[in-house]
């Protein structure tokens, strides 16, 4: 008899989605909206399947939860997971793969566009009558700037970057790619440090590694030009966020965009948060949510699950 659970059901926001394949899979299927950390064992109990998103399976559990032999990913991130442990107890670990392309990279190109259409300021400006009151047919407080003739730099050239690259170009943007962190020179690549000095927006599409982890600090960010926007739609904690904070009250930076933060949720006393901050646009990690890319999640997970129950594990992500 074969049994599964789902520790964060919530975390897709299933309501409008078609969970019908997912719960017809195996005999005894169970799910959670949410699994806080002292309830992880209890919500895993006999399972041989757990599929989780954003739940913590650390060492600990793995080791703790006898029976289990597959854990599913809602995710393409691996960090939640112990790979080592798992890979240890024989456990199959796999990922969902370029699930959000579209849903990412129209969220990239809506941030820098409203940055540089100032969207928010216009929108904020007519609703507390400055339009009104004006004395002309339209409100110029606020420098638009187009994006054809600016350079985009994209730091990690993947599944994402690359779709990014595609809408840039059809704005008439010049895309440089960075040198992959911690990767070797390539021809078609330009040193980060020496792209930083270039662009005049920064998009980061790299996962959170060792080598990325804080990759755009204080330093880094002073490399950028005052005009430059970064946008960040990958982990939160690529970034600095205390140094880009202290970057934008200081002037140093053009704008920031951001969907996701080093702490999720964060705290209210979030530097981030601060209601000082200039030219920042902060959305939800909202990025990757578009219904379809969220059924596309549901899906390859069910794939996923098939195919380890017929022996052919796919999206495998540990030895």
């Amino acid at each position: 008899m074969s049994s599964g659970v789902f520790l964060d059901l919530a975390s897709l926001h299933a309501s409008d989605l078609d969970l019908s394949g997912l719960r017809g899979l195996l005999d005894d299927w169970r799910e959670y909206p949410a699994t806080r950390a002292e309830h992880r064992l209890q919500h895993i109990g006999g399972a041989e399947v757990v599929v989780t998103n954003k739940v913590v399976l650390d060492a600990g559990v793995l080791r703790a939860a006898s029976r289990l032999r597959l854990v599913c990913l809602t995710a393409t991130g691996t960090n939640n997971v112990d790979l080592e442990a798992a890979a240890g107890r024989g456990i199959t670990v796999c990922n969902v793969r370029a699930y959000a392309t579209d849903s990412v990279a129209q969220h990239v190109m809506a941030l820098i566009l409203a940055h540089h259409t100032r969207l928010l300021q216009y929108d904020a400006a007519v609703k507390r009558g400055d339009w009104s009151r004006s004395s002309q047919f339209c409100l110029l407080d606020y420098p638009v700037r187009e994006l054809s003739g600016m350079t985009l730099g994209v730091v990690g050239y993947g599944e994402l970057g690359r779709a990014v690259a595609r809408l840039a170009g059809a704005f008439g943007m010049r895309v440089r790619v960075a040198q992959r962190p911690g990767g070797p020179a390539r021809a078609d690549r330009v040193p980060l440090d020496t792209l930083l000095r270039e662009v005049d927006v920064l998009s980061l599409h790299v996962p959170l590694a060792d080598n990325t982890r804080g990759l755009i600090d204080a330093r880094r960010l002073a490399l950028m030009q005052p005009h430059a926007l970064l946008v960040n739609t990958a982990r939160g904690a690529v970034v600095d966020n205390a140094a880009l904070a202290e970057a934008l009250r200081a002037g140093r930076l053009g704008g920031a965009a951001l969907d996701v933060l080093d702490q999720e949720p964060p705290p209210l006393d979030h530097p981030l948060l601060a209601p000082d901050l200039p030219n920042l646009i902060l959305t939800p990690h909202t990025a990757w949510a578009g219904r379809q890319a969220r059924q596309n999640v549901v899906d390859q997970t069910v794939a996923n699950i098939r195919a380890w129950l017929a022996g052919r594990p796919r999206n495998r992500v540990t030895a």
